[in-house]
């Protein structure tokens, strides 16, 4: 149990006080509350983790509530997109909500401040009400309008609901202190006037609540217990305690942890959207962008983003997690998960020449060696005609190539052992074709040659073989942050998509199931593309079988 309590964090330490305390009944209910514009990416799949594996693991609830108080930026699409990521994870929400349907209670709450003496209506310009708010250093300057009338701050406030006022003409503002060392506490805004149609409540509402105002009160409208958000939040707890205090509602808790910031990539969901909306990228989902939809496309596992996050814990410090941490979860669940297959992605031909015309042998290949039993077997179809790599074939090969030249022996996956005695040039002087001969005792799992070879290469049958567009995906980016640049989209990794589109995959491989992983036998890991059709084959790269990435950065 000792071991047990080293391993906590720091939140996991406060759920348990709670629960030995009986704070809240002892109950556990987090939330996740994300805003509805834009796609999740691998930072909130952190925040996800974290607030429904702690009510997972303290036999708690999870609320997904969308933070829909902004209706410009806001979409059904990213509502959709954000259920479907969050249920592919593997997690299940207790109510899903949405801070529309407090609007009604949030106004109220905000007609109750105005009646204790703590909101006023403001009709200053945006401008004006930064300027009075003073800085760090210097406090802030009433506006003429703090000292409104309560009655006149009610009729104010009602004709902002009427929508008898344009944009930006008045905002409502909290009465706190315009003294505090606290930025966000010089009476902040908390309604503005918006004329947009809502997702969900269409023009109903013309003035919409800020979310410092919306998220404390929806907290303690569901009855929260842990609030969970990260560390740029902290500035805004004093307010978020505030309002629960003089609206004397259920004290809900806000408590704060270090977001994900991960190298070689961005996270602002703005930004996101430029590499979408300036088609740098293809789309949200984009294989090479960091959402939670671009990394299933590309062929990453639930367990293996649970792991990475996991793996990286939840700390009170901001610091950068390496690309490579979340390849290496990825790489160690598609060992244990993915099956393996034979591709060719550089195709040049080899013919067995003592091989009989027309003959066709079924050779047995296993599923995936690494787990006991293999998962099954696979027929692989054998003939006289096969595909290998170009670059497992070199005319004047050096000292120690393992591989095919001339007079050189290799061994042929889960089949026999060839030594190539011949090769064809076309009139540029590029190898066309290779000529070998096969032993026929040689045969994997039955060999009686007696023959001892140093390397092994894998193949595909001509006459079998599937055609396939196969990518190959990079890093977005050429530098570790990205969003510090000037101009982040100039360090776009150009390299970072390549289309291959002749390779060649085993017939098997026809009948992939999209969302499962396969390692095309000493190239990497690889799924079929959502857009892959019968007619089309696209296989997307997931991540190489090493780290290739740090090599190449070393060198560089």
């Amino acid at each position: 149990m000792e071991n047990e309590e080293k391993s906590l964090n720091f939140i996991e330490e406060i759920v348990e006080q709670d629960l030995r305390t009986e704070k809240h009944d002892g109950r556990v209910l987090t939330r996740f509350p994300p805003e509805p514009n834009g796609y999740l990416h691998i930072g909130h799949a952190k925040s996800i983790c974290l607030n429904f594996g702690l009510a997972k693991k303290y036999k708690g609830k999870t609320n997904l509530r969308f933070d829909d108080t902004n209706p410009v930026t806001e979409d059904t699409e990213y509502v959709e997109s954000i259920k479907k990521d969050i249920k592919w994870l593997g997690f299940e929400w207790a109510e899903e909500l949405y801070t529309s349907d407090y609007f009604q209670q949030l106004y109220d709450f905000a007609v109750d401040l105005i009646k204790k003496g703590l909101a006023y209506v403001d009709d200053s310009t945006a401008e004006e009400i930064a300027a009075a708010k003073g800085t760090p250093t210097e406090p802030g300057t009433p506006t003429p309008y703090r000292d409104r009338s309560i009655d006149e701050n009610i009729r104010l406030f009602e004709e902002m609901r009427l929508g008898k006022y344009q944009e930006g003409e008045k905002v409502l503002r909290a009465k706190i202190d315009l003294s505090s060392p606290n930025m966000h506490m010089r009476d902040p805004l908390l309604y503005r006037i918006k004329y947009a149609n809502h997702h969900r409540t269409g023009n109903a509402w013309p003035i919409y609540p800020m979310y410092d105002f919306a998220h404390g009160q929806s907290d303690a409208i569901e009855k929260i217990t842990h609030s969970i958000c990260t560390l740029e939040f902290i500035p805004h707890r004093p307010l978020y305690d505030w309002c629960i205090e003089k609206l004397e509602i259920f004290p809900s808790k806000q408590y704060e942890f270090a977001r994900l910031n991960l190298n070689y990539t961005v996270m602002s969901k703005r930004k996101l959207l430029q590499l979408v909306n300036e088609h740098h990228v293809e789309s949200w989902d984009d294989p090479r962008m960091p959402t939670i939809s671009g990394l299933r496309r590309r062929g990453y596992t639930p367990a293996s983003i649970v792991d990475f996050c996991d793996r990286i814990g939840v700390a009170k410090r901001e610091n950068i997690i390496d690309m490579g941490l979340l390849e290496f979860c990825i790489r160690e669940d598609l060992n244990k998960t993915a099956w393996r297959r034979m591709a060719v992605l550089d195709p040049i031909k080899m013919i067995i020449t003592n091989y009989p015309d027309g003959q066709i042998e079924e050779l047995e290949g296993e599923n995936n060696p690494e787990v006991e039993g293999g998962e099954g077997s696979r027929k692989i179809p054998f003939s006289k005609e096969l595909w290998i790599e170009r670059d497992d074939f070199m005319e004047e090969p050096p000292k120690k190539f393992f591989r095919l030249g001339p007079g050189l022996s290799v061994r042929l996956k889960n089949a026999y052992i060839v030594e190539c005695h011949n090769f064809v040039k076309d009139e540029n002087g590029n190898v066309t074709e290779i000529h070998c001969n096969y032993i026929p005792n040689s045969k994997s799992g039955e060999d009686t040659s007696g023959l001892k070879v140093k390397g092994t290469i894998h193949w595909v049958s001509v006459p079998h073989a599937k055609k396939a567009e196969v990518r190959l995906y990079e890093r977005l980016f050429n530098v570790e942050n990205p969003a510090a640049e000037e101009d982040f989209k100039s360090t776009i990794n150009p390299d970072s998509l390549k289309v291959i589109s002749n390779a060649y995959l085993e017939p098997d491989l026809a009948t992939a199931e999209a969302g499962k992983g396969y390692q095309f036998i000493r190239l990497g890991y690889f799924t079929l593309d959502t857009k892959s059709t019968t007619e089309n084959l696209v296989f997307n790269r997931t991540v190489t079988l090493k780290d290739s990435w740090a090599k190449e950065v070393k060198k560089g």
